[in-house]
Formats: C-alpha cells, sequence, structure tokens
C-alpha cells in the first residue's frame, strides 16, 4: 500500500518532462539491478546535487585557510592638483617694523603615491577552529553523498522489484484469463448442447470481464513502475528499459540464515554516522565560542612612496615604509560571549542526546527487521505451497466443471482463491524483497 501511495504521488514529477524529447531517437538501457543502482550513482539528480556540494565544500576548505595566509595590496594614486592651494600669513618686518604679508604655495601640481600593504594573522584561535569545521563540513557533505546514494540504491531497487512483481502478476493473470477464454467458449458450447443454463454463461463471461479488468489496470501499474524507475535512474521518459534479472534470480540471493547472523553495530550505518559528525560540529561551535575571548595578533608591513613635482618630467621620490604589530584584546562584551557559549553548549548537548536517539532507534530497528526476516521468509514459502494446492484444485474444479459435477459458482470461487494464492503469494515475495533491502540499508550494504 505504501508503494502504491508513493507512485501516485510521485506522477505529477515522472511526467515533467515527456515532451522534451522532440524528434529525438529513444534510449535503451539494459540494467540488471547492480547495473541500474551504479547508473543512478551517476546520473540520479539527487546525486549529482549531493557531489556538487560535497565539490563546494572543498572549496569552502581553501577560502578559510587562505584568509589566514599573507595578504599583500597595492595602491596608486595620481594627482593633477589644477589650481594649487595658498597658506597666506603675516610677518613684521624687523628693520622697519612694517607688517608684511606672504603668500606661500601648498604643494606641488603633480602627485603620485604608490604602496605596497602587507598582513598577516600571527595568532587568530578562532581561524584554527574555523579550519577544523570546514574540513569537517567537508566530511559530512561526503558522508551526505554517500547518504543520497544509499537512499536512491534503495529506492531503485523498491521500483525494479515493483517492476518484476507486476509483470509476474501480469503473466498469471495473462494466463488465467486464457483459460477463462476456453471455459467460456466451452460454457457457451454446453448451453447449446443443453448442458448448461444461460447464468453459467452469464457468470463466465462476468468472470473474463473482471480478470481482463484487472489485466488492463495492471498494465497501467508497470508503466507507471517504468516510470519511477526512469526517474531514479535520470533519465528521459522515452527511455526504453530492459531488466535482465528475474524475481527468481534475486530469491535466490537472499541468504536468510547469512543475515541473521550478522552482528549490528552502529556505526556501520550512515545515519548514525551522520548525527555523529553533527554532534562534532557542535563541539566545534562551542570551541569557536569559547575561542573568541583569546587576543587577535596581526603583523602588518607597508611600503610606499611618493613622487612630487610641478612638472610630470622632474618629480622628486620620496621613500617611506614601516612595519608593526596590532594586539586587539576583548575584555567586555556585555553579556554576549557568555550567552553564545551557553548556546554552543546547549546545542552539544542536544546533538549528544540526538546521537542516542538514533542510536537506540537503529538497534530496534535491527531487532525488528531480524523478526520481519524470519516471518517472511515462512510466510513466502508458505505462500509458495498455497499457490501451489489452490492452483490444483482450480485445475480439478475445471474438470468437475467440463464434466457437469461442479457449478459456475463452484469454479468461480476456486478461481477467486487461486487468484488471492497467487495475489498473497506475490505480496509475500515483495515483502521478502523489501525486508532483505531494508537489513541491507541497516548495514550499508547497498
Amino acid at each position: 500500500m505504501k508503494g502504491k501511495k508513493f507512485l501516485i504521488s510521485m506522477l505529477p514529477l515522472l511526467f515533467v518532462g515527456s515532451g522534451l524529447s522532440g524528434q529525438d531517437n529513444s534510449i535503451e538501457l539494459t540494467l540488471s539491478l547492480k547495473e541500474a543502482q551504479e547508473y543512478a550513482s551517476q546520473h540520479n539528480k539527487m546525486v549529482k546535487s549531493a557531489k556538487l556540494t560535497v565539490q563546494g565544500s572543498q572549496k569552502d576548505v581553501w577560502t578559510t585557510i587562505s584568509s589566514g595566509l599573507p595578504q599583500v595590496s597595492a595602491d596608486a594614486t595620481f594627482t593633477d592638483n589644477l589650481k594649487l592651494g595658498v597658506f597666506v600669513m603675516t610677518m613684521k618686518d624687523q628693520a622697519t617694523g612694517i607688517d608684511q604679508t606672504m603668500v606661500i604655495t601648498m604643494g606641488m601640481k603633480y602627485s603620485v603615491p604608490v604602496s605596497v600593504q602587507a598582513s598577516m594573522p600571527l595568532f587568530n584561535a578562532p581561524y584554527y577552529v574555523g579550519i577544523e569545521t570546514v574540513k569537517l563540513a567537508r566530511k559530512l557533505a561526503e558522508s551526505n553523498l554517500q547518504s543520497t546514494e544509499i537512499d536512491t540504491h534503495q529506492s531503485v531497487a523498491s521500483a525494479y522489484y515493483l517492476i518484476l512483481v507486476s509483470e509476474e502478476s501480469l503473466r498469471i493473470l495473462k494466463e488465467n484469463l486464457a483459460n477463462l477464454h476456453e471455459t467460456l467458449i466451452s460454457t457457451r458450447a454446453m448451453y447449446k448442447s443443453g448442458l448448461a443454463e444461460s447464468t453459467d454463461v452469464d457468470q463466465m463471461a462476468s468472470n473474463v470481464t473482471m480478470v481482463e479488468n484487472s489485466f488492463r489496470n495492471l498494465k497501467s501499474t508497470i508503466e507507471m513502475n517504468y516510470n519511477l524507475l526512469r526517474f531514479q535512474l535520470g533519465v528521459r521518459s522515452d527511455t526504453k528499459i530492459i531488466l535482465t534479472e528475474t524475481l527468481d534470480d534475486l530469491v535466490k540471493e537472499i541468504n536468510v540464515d547469512a543475515l541473521l547472523a550478522q552482528e549490528f553495530n552502529c556505526n556501520m550505518n550512515i545515519r548514525y554516522e551522520l548525527v555523529e559528525k553533527q554532534e562534532q560540529l557542535s563541539a566545534l561551535n562551542l570551541k569557536t565560542q569559547k575561542s573568541k575571548a583569546f587576543p587577535l595578533l596581526s603583523g602588518f608591513y607597508s611600503a610606499a612612496k611618493s613622487g612630487m613635482g610641478m612638472k610630470l618630467s622632474g618629480m622628486e621620490w620620496y621613500p617611506s615604509s614601516y612595519v608593526g604589530l596590532q594586539l586587539s584584546l576583548p575584555i567586555f562584551a556585555s553579556g554576549q560571549r557568555y550567552s553564545n557559549i551557553q548556546k554552543a553548549k546547549i546545542d552539544l548537548e542536544k546533538a549528544r542526546n540526538t546521537k542516542e536517539m538514533i542510536s537506540d532507534q537503529l538497534k530496534m530497528e535491527h531487532k525488528q527487521l531480524r523478526f520481519d526476516l524470519e516471518n517472511a521468509n515462512l510466510q513466502y514459502k508458505s505462500q509458495k505451497d498455497n499457490v501451489d494446492v489452490s492452483k490444483r484444485v482450480y485445475s480439478s474444479m475445471e474438470n468437475k466443471y467440463r464434466q457437469g459435477m461442479a457449478s459456475s459458482l463452484d469454479l468461480t470461487q476456486a478461481n477467486q482463491l487461486y487468484l488471492q494464492a497467487e495475489n498473497n503469494y506475490i505480496s509475500s515475495l515483495m515483502n521478502l524483497l523489501q525486508t532483505k533491502l531494508a537489513l541491507d540499508k541497516l548495514f550499508n550494504n547497498m
């Protein structure tokens, strides 16, 4: 039921690109389950986005590291003083005692200052913690990529299973429909000979119609399942997909005893790995907030040369330079720094609590899946035997009906029981495959 709901919810997405193929020739893919999963790892849109995130995180590492390396900049300015400023001053002539006014021109017509500055942090605690943080963020992005690939592999396998199960159901309905058509023909012949009643013909015709409707609906479901697989593979909607594995092939690969014998460790699971890295990020955030109370020390150097003159060709150049250290010591932050540290401690505690919760969930999930796998395997074997029994009962009832020893109602009931047994068998087979898939995902065996 969950699979059907998921298929219905995905339909709008599956047909978004259906009109984009134009006149291009359709593509054909022949895939085993493993090949389909590997293909999805290269072409699935979600996986591609996760890979781009990893590439971005790698650039973030270098961006953070480079911020603590020497920074060098150069400046140059050309100034043409169109009208020089003047400075007016009055001086008393000592010989005559008369005040004299003097006008002094300020500066030169042309000035060309050129300078080079270099700076580098010598001690910056948040910088070193920041490098640790971005490196861990890169690892987290890589783990997210792995998680996305695992989820995609699971989705591909589920779609692969749905197609095979649906096609097996279609084969069963097709065989049953052929038998019903033969029975309907013989019933009509019996009616013409007076050996059957008109209600028998109507009952057989109704059975045929019912199975035909189921057959058409199932064909539509199979196409939906193929569209779901196309979406997971990241291919066009007109891509033809041929599956090379059968249900028997997949069931033979299931070693229930080996699966049940596996020892589970939370560290093997990608979900646990992700929350563990989140805890580490929270710890680094706390470290960052504490490091902001440390002093910052940086060094700087500047060299300059200023050219001045009334003519460009006759400027005089005057060099200058200086070197120094700058120390910045945080003293009082109005309680903001303390609040940030306390908030970071709370976030770290939440991350640790989440990790413990995920650990408990995974252990319970493993225990439940072990039970589900044992039960699914028993149900599969039981339903497989039940199909053989119901098929023999139906064949026997069909012979009795043709010999006039059973009614059309008896035959209808036997056919319904047979189809129900087949449906139960298919459901148990799908349940076994999905349970095994869930256990594989738990162990990261995708």
